[in-house]
């Protein structure tokens, strides 16, 4: 069993067009081929390398972290003299990928990682969700990698990054007990201490996920007097210097080999990371992205063994002297769950190239100046970035816990057991639309979006590529669909876009964009995919663009018979 070479969906994604360029930006063109024999000669060379690991993650997936899952959930971790310990399959987990080198993934070779692109590692990300998504959360916190080489000193960076290629583990401590999503209400303090050239980090920390990490980056208040996010800063703790107390692990409904801590710091040491006041502004904002971009992947991992699991069910599963597959209400479902994948792992990837793309470019610029059309094209991607990711945070997230939620129902009664797995996956589920940031928050991110006419811009974008001839049927759907959310973007508009009323409908524009968006996005990868019968795609397709349909009728329809009194009917509580 391996979960990269099972699913053809992945292979796919890896050779898309635009991994050309992604693959040249970010090895420099190959310049270091010469020297550094790890170094990739040309594109194909890097995306063979890329495809050989994430054969490796696939396996050990497959066969070590799947084997194990169940076993870290009944465990769990627990605290030993004021050190989390874990779960003996999630010390295993760990062993394993630390030594065949998969910590580090994204890290420039320079620091002992393997430089990949975003896509391979958020390909990986997806694998190792799918195998268990509890340690996918302890594996993908070296996403904080990222900040630390994006926004850290030289210093800094010369001294850490190359330990979390050793397997060093890494949390962001952001949350406390009267600041959950609303990060401006930090109030752990920070002070510098002359006498031993260092800042002081005293206060609490809640909800941090893997919260006893080796490197922890700590959100906290810099600048005394102060109360919104300008005076927060960010800053590196090191867990070798034995100054935070482990107060107490969280016991939660699901992910339960992902320890979650209550966190005080008494007077710990720390390093600041980048200038003072822009914790919060700048670097907390593109870690969340980083972030949101790997519960995505984490989403699509997960919903990817809920279908597998109900779709092996469904096929062995006898009543009424048939397989239950066989019944038009089960492989309705399951054909949806297989659709509603699709449709957010193509949203997935696009999202995961943007970043790539950006990422590259901002690379680049610390060490040369960026021409106009590389410029042009940093500030597009980045902008398609910005607006991709909450999209793809709240479908892929709510997605999940429905494709969960339908795994249980195909298996009935037996779903309910604990001896089926689909039980610790509906559980493990129910967290992806609440971490790093709620649906509503999402909605909240991408709303300005709608305002601007960002999306909109780039529907236009996806319409001006070209389909062939027996897919334009398909697109003359997708065209009306378009039509439709313009008129929902029209009628909520007359309410005012700062009004309450156009708030309250803010989700149903971004729900009825989305639609169009992964409507678009299945379309295009339809057309590149050509007649191949191997991958169901054109199935999910077409169900999507009906799901689409209906959906955005719904909305159209609530909108425009919605009254600003109509408010009232809500708020009645």
């Amino acid at each position: 069993m391996n979960f990269y070479n099972d699913n053809e969906s992945l292979k796919f994604y890896l050779s898309h067009p635009v991994m050309d360029k992604i693959v040249k930006l970010k090895e420099r063109d190959f310049v270091d081929s010469d020297n550094d024999t790890l170094a990739p000669a040309d594109v194909q060379d890097a995306i063979d390398n890329y495809d050989k690991v994430l054969e490796i993650v696939g396996d050990l997936a497959a066969n070590v972290l799947e084997t194990n899952a169940e076993d870290v959930d009944h465990e769990g971790p627990q605290v030993v003299n004021n050190e989390i310990v874990y779960a003996k399959g999630t010390k295993k987990n760990h062993e394993i990928l630390r030594d065949a080198g998969l910590y580090g993934m994204s890290l420039p070779r320079k620091y002992n990682g393997l430089n990949f692109p975003y896509v391979p590692y958020v390909m990986a990300a997806e694998i190792v969700s799918r195998a268990d998504a509890g340690f996918a959360n302890i594996w993908g916190l070296q996403d904080c990698a990222e900040t630390i080489y994006e926004f850290a000193s030289e210093e800094i960076k010369d001294k850490y990054l190359p330990l979390i290629n050793q397997g060093f583990t890494c949390s962001m401590a952001l949350t406390e007990p009267d600041a959950g999503s609303d990060l401006q209400s930090v109030r752990l303090r920070a002070t510098f201490d002359d006498e031993h050239n260092c800042w002081r980090l005293n206060g609490v920390k809640r909800f941090i996920t893997n919260g006893d990490a080796d490197i922890q980056l700590v959100l906290a208040r810099s600048e005394e007097g102060t109360t919104d996010g300008r005076g927060l800063s960010y800053f590196l703790y090191d867990r070798r210097d034995n100054a935070v107390t482990v107060r107490r692990i969280e016991n939660k409904l699901g992910i339960k080999g992902s320890p979650t801590a209550e966190l005080v710091f008494n007077n710990a040491p720390a390093l600041l990371i980048g200038e003072r006041r822009m914790g919060l502004i700048k670097y907390v904002m593109s870690l969340m992205n980083g972030a949101r971009l790997g519960v995505g992947a984490q989403s699509v991992g997960l919903a990817e063994a809920a279908y597998h699991e109900a779709l092996e069910y469904a096929r062995q599963r006898e009543q009424f002297g048939k397989a239950i597959i066989n019944f038009p209400q089960v492989y309705e479902m399951l054909s949806i769950m297989r659709a509603k994948i699709d449709a957010t792992r193509t949203l997935l990837y696009e999202t995961s190239r943007f970043v790539d793309l950006y990422k590259a470019y901002d690379s680049i610029s610390k060490e040369r100046s960026l021409t106009a059309e590389e410029r042009q094209d940093m500030k597009n991607s980045q902008r398609c970035a910005d607006m991709m990711t909450p999209m793809l945070k709240l479908f892929s997230s709510e997605y999940a816990n429905q494709i969960a939620y339908d795994c249980i129902q195909v298996h009935g009664g037996s779903g309910f057991m604990k001896e089926y797995k689909c039980e610790r996956l509906y559980r493990d589920a129910r967290i992806l639309s609440i971490y790093e940031g709620t649906s509503q928050l999402q909605v909240v991110a991408a709303i300005r979006f709608i305002g601007n006419g960002a999306y909109l811009k780039r529907i236009e974008e996806y319409e001006a590529m070209p389909v062939s001839e027996e897919l334009m049927p398909l697109r003359q759907r997708i065209d009306k669909m378009k039509e439709s959310y313009i008129k929902i973007v029209e009628t909520a508009d007359k309410f005012g876009s700062s009004s309450e009323a156009y708030n309250f409908l803010s989700r149903r524009m971004v729900e009825a964009m989305g639609h169009l968006i992964m409507s678009h996005l299945l379309l295009q990868d339809v057309n590149r995919l050509g007649q191949s019968e191997t991958w169901k795609l054109h199935e999910s397709c077409k169900i999507m663009v009906a799901l689409g349909e209906a959906e955005i009728a719904k909305i159209l329809t609530f909108v425009e018979n919605f009254k600003e009194e109509d408010l009232a009917l809500y708020k009645n509580n």
